[in-house]
C-alpha cells in the first residue's frame, strides 16, 4: 500500500518507518562496547532492514554515544551498509556533570562539536538529516542557520529537522534558515495523544481537563502545510499495550489485530500511519522479533471506525 509522505523527506526516499537507535550500545555507563552488544544492534538493524526501513535514527546522548559507535562498528565491518540506509542523528541535550546541570545548547559551537563527534563514533563523513534534540531557551534561530550552513558546505550534514517543537517555534527557527525544515520528531501514540487532543478538544471545556495539550496547537497542521515529516518517537508506547488485560485500549488494539491478521505492534503503527499528517513512527525496540512483529503495519489500513474506536478508547474519555 503506498502511503504520501511531505514533499522534503520523500526527496530523500526513506519510507514510511524509521528505526530509532536508542536500545543499541548496551548500558548507559562509560564502559565499552562488546560483542555482545555488536550482535544485537546487527540483529536489530538487519531486523529492521529485513520490514524496509531506510531511515535510522540516532543521537549524540544515547546511551552516552555507545549506540552511535556500535553503528559504526557495523559499517566497519559491512562497508556496503551505508549506501542502504539514511542515517539521521540529534544534537543539543548536555548532561549534568561534576560543575553543571543538565541543560539544553543550541549554540553554533556545540552544534558543530557534536556533529564532528557524531560523524566520528558513526564511522561516516556525513549524515543525511540533523536534528536539533530539544527547544534551547537561550537559541538564536540567526546562529543556528549560521552553524547548519557551515556543516552543509562543509559535507557534513543533508538537511536540517528538530524535535519536540511546537508550531510557533518552528515558524520562529525557519524565519532564519535558508532551507526548509524536513522533519519534527515528537512523542506520539496511543498512550500520548496531546498533538491530536489539542485539535479534538477545541472551544470546549473538556480541553481544561487535558492542560498538557495546549503547547502542541497548530503543530499537526503547520507540518502539514509546510511539508514538515513528523517523526513520532515512542510510538510503541513503551509496551503498555502488549498485553490484551493491560486495558480496555490494549484489548482494542488486540482485537483489531486479530481482525486483520496481524500483531499488536503493526496495529499500533497503522493507527499512526493512518493520519493524513503521513506520520513516520519511530520504531525503538531493541528486540529484533519486536522489531519484525511490526512489519504489517504498512500493508494494513485502519477504517474510520477503527481508528476512532482506538483512539476514544485510549483516551478515556468520550470526545466532546
Amino acid at each position: 500500500m503506498s502511503r504520501s509522505l511531505p514533499l522534503n523527506t520523500h526527496l530523500l526516499d526513506v519510507g514510511p518507518l524509521v528505526y530509532g537507535c536508542m536500545a543499541l550500545g548496551g548500558d548507559w555507563g562509560g564502559g565499552p562496547i562488546t560483542e555482545a552488544d555488536v550482535a544485537q544492534a546487527h540483529a536489530a538493524v538487519e531486523a529492521a532492514l529485513e520490514i524496509g526501513v531506510k531511515l535510522f535514527d540516532h543521537a549524540d546522548i544515547y546511551r552516552r554515544g555507545k549506540a552511535e559507535a556500535v553503528f559504526g562498528e557495523l559499517l566497519k565491518r559491512d562497508p556496503g551498509l551505508r549506501a542502504k540506509l539514511r542515517l539521521q542523528s540529534k544534537c543539543g541535550i548536555r548532561f549534568a556533570d561534576d560543575a553543571h546541570v543538565g541543560r539544553y545548547d543550541l549554540s553554533a559551537a556545540y552544534i558543530e562539536e557534536s556533529v564532528n563527534g557524531i560523524l566520528q563514533r558513526l564511522a561516516v563523513e556525513r549524515i543525511d538529516i540533523l536534528l536539533l534534540h530539544r527547544p534551547d531557551a537561550l537559541m538564536e534561530p540567526a546562529e543556528i542557520a549560521r552553524a547548519f550552513g557551515r556543516l552543509k558546505a562543509a559535507g557534513k550534514v543533508g538537511h536540517l529537522g528538530v524535535s519536540n517543537m511546537h508550531a510557533g517555534q518552528m515558524r520562529w527557527l525557519q524565519m532564519a534558515l535558508p532551507e526548509p525544515i524536513v522533519a519534527n520528531q515528537l512523542e506520539l501514540s496511543l498512550a500520548k495523544l496531546d498533538a491530536i487532543d489539542v485539535g479534538t478538544t477545541f472551544n470546549d471545556p473538556q480541553a481544561a481537563t487535558r492542560p498538557g495539550c495546549v503547547a502542541w496547537a497548530g503543530t499537526l497542521e503547520y507540518a502539514q502545510r509546510h511539508g514538515v515529516q513528523l517523526q513520532a518517537w515512542g510510538s510503541l508506547a513503551q509496551g503498555r499495550f502488549n498485553e490484551p488485560a493491560a486495558s480496555p485500549a490494549a484489548k482494542a488494539v488486540h482485537e483489531i489485530a486479530e481482525a486483520h491478521k496481524t500483531t499488536a505492534n503493526a496495529v499500533l503503527l497503522a493507527w499512526l500511519l493512518r493520519h493524513p499528517a503521513g506520520i513516520q513512527p519511530v520504531i525503538g525496540s531493541g528486540n529484533a522479533e519486536r522489531i519484525q512483529a511490526c512489519a504489517d503495519a504498512t500493508k494494513i489500513q485502519l477504517s474510520r471506525d477503527e481508528w476512532y474506536r482506538l483512539y476514544v478508547t485510549a483516551r478515556g474519555q468520550a470526545l466532546p
